[in-house]
């Protein structure tokens, strides 16, 4: 038996208290990769197709954003300052201040038209990204063109492993054991071994599967409880996932249908932020949809996020 809970925007159920507000009204073609940065209090994005890096930052409500040569998967912080990124087939870093990128490593050398997607760093400081092949429209593309690859501190990059559709969603477990991962076109999400030390994986298997309603899994973001958070695109929702019984615990609807990736943020972690697409919308669509492309806020969901972690080399 599935256990749904669901929130519509507009209206604020007393029992959750759940708030959905549109905070990033500048539309991205396709938003992606939300980190929030605690330091400087703002929250840092991608616009893949737009090939933009950008910072919003939620007091001043100003957008700062630096153009990327092509598209751009994923981006985050790096310890020693500034940023990684993964560029087009590149593992590279971004200099804020210079308006600089510089490459560190190249992957996919045997293909000629695959990007890298969604990544993310792991608690050892690692870089996680994974590629997909160039979409001829949202969703469609040539299958089993992408990998999963991990950029270490030392800048060398490993590969674990291909025929991957669009490499997606990825975090970790919070005592470290277990990492998860999603290849859109699956519909799944699934999980590995993980081993810390080392940055191995192993042992694949599935632990939720998408219902047809639900959408195309997406980005994700786990909460302090464990638990799985899912944007669905094409689904406009949400998911709360509970990776150890394999139900969905939650769903929280938005009011654009590409939903595109999700990370907790704000002062205590308790704010999720939803990034949005509008790329392949027509004009009727966007009439419909006014605020395809923005950035949510979700607030009242009675639990907190996990910081991200920054890139150790």
């Amino acid at each position: 038996m599935r256990k749904v809970i669901v929130a519509t925007p507009g209206v604020n159920e007393i029992m959750y208290s759940i708030k959905v507000e549109c905070v990033v009204k500048e539309k991205n073609r396709i938003g992606e990769g939300p980190v929030w940065e605690e330091k400087e209090g703002t929250l840092l994005y991608v616009d893949i197709s737009g090939q933009r890096v950008c910072r919003w930052n939620p007091v001043t409500n100003q957008i700062k954003s630096i153009t990327t040569e092509k598209f751009v998967g994923a981006v985050v912080p790096r310890r020693s300052g500034g940023y990684i990124i993964a560029e087009g087939t590149r593992f590279a870093v971004l200099d804020w201040e210079k308006q600089t990128i510089t490459t560190i490593a190249d992957v996919d050398n045997d293909k000629a038209n695959t990007r890298f997607n969604d990544g993310k760093v792991d608690p050892a400081g690692r870089f996680f990204a994974g590629t997909m092949a160039i979409e001829v429209r949202p969703a469609e593309l040539e299958r089993k063109q992408g990998s999963l690859y991990t950029l270490h501190p030392d800048h060398s990059v490993v590969k674990h492993f291909d025929q991957v559709d669009i490499s997606n969603g990825l975090d970790w477990s919070l005592d470290y054991k277990t990492f998860y991962y999603i290849d859109s076109l699956s519909f799944t999400i699934d999980a590995f071994d993980y081993d810390i030390q080392t940055g191995s994986i192993c042992n694949r298997r599935e632990v939720y599967r998408l219902e047809k309603d639900e959408g195309i899994p997406d980005g994700m973001c786990i909460d302090m409880e464990g638990k799985l958070w899912v944007a669905c695109y094409n689904g406009g929702r949400v998911l709360r996932i509970d990776p150890q019984t394999g139900t969905c615990m939650q769903t929280v609807k938005l009011p654009v249908d590409k939903a595109t990736s999700c990370s907790f943020g704000g002062k205590d972690y308790s704010e999720l932020y939803v990034t949005t697409a509008y790329e392949g919308m027509d004009s009727d669509y966007l009439a419909r949809q006014p605020e395809a492309g923005c950035i949510f806020k979700i607030t009242g969901l009675g639990v907190k996020g996990v910081p991200p972690n920054s890139f150790a080399g």
